[in-house]
């Protein structure tokens, strides 16, 4: 051996099969091929996620915070009492393809009161269309809801809605008109025979 430099210590002097002696390290583990393939996959699969997430907030198809809607309190609509008033005069208008229809409830109109009021108080025509869908019963002003909605319970729940387009104008000798109720009869009333 040749001769160092360096002064002597403890282990310049020791048999040559004496084994180890000294602090020695480990050979360095290789990792598992399949585990750090796992691990890839993994970090991938969490980065496309975030990255989606990302982009659907950032379009504004997801709202990280949305704001609360506002409630809009509903008031509730008052009822109306139906009443049977025989001082309207009623208009009955026929839109099915049924004949002589309106000719059937104007009598049984009649027959519920309002014949005592005399001729012309209770007409029946033809409407202008014969693929009206329910019978509904139309008043002018809202005073007149109450005798509209007893019409329409006379004539077994007809629907009940506010109108000017059966509002009657004053007479030619400048009179007013009587209140008029127009009666629309629907495919409901139409009867197979």
């Amino acid at each position: 051996m040749a001769k160092s430099t360096y002064p002597r210590d403890r282990f310049d002097d020791l048999p040559e099969d004496a084994g180890r002696i000294g602090a020695h390290r480990a050979e360095n583990p290789r990792m598992n091929g399949w585990a750090v393939l796992l691990w890839a996959l993994a970090a991938t699969v969490v980065l496309i996620g975030l990255g989606v997430f990302g982009t659907l907030v950032s379009s504004g198809r997801i709202d990280l915070f949305p704001e609360p809607e506002a409630t809009v309190a509903s008031t509730p609509e008052p009822t109306v009492t139906p009443v049977i008033d025989t001082s309207y005069d009623v208009l009955v208008l026929n839109a099915t393809p049924q004949e002589g229809l309106a000719t059937e409830v104007k009598g049984e109109i009649e027959d519920a009161g309002w014949d005592a009021k005399g001729a012309g108080s209770v007409l029946a025509s033809e409407a202008g269309q014969d693929d009206f869908e329910e019978t509904t019963v139309y008043y002018a002003f809202a005073e007149d809801e109450a005798a509209a909605a007893g019409l329409a319970e006379l004539l077994g729940g007809a629907l009940v809605a506010q109108s000017d387009v059966y509002l009657q104008t004053t007479a030619a000798d400048g009179e007013e008109q009587p209140t008029q109720l127009t009666v629309v009869l629907g495919l409901d009333r139409v009867t197979d025979e």
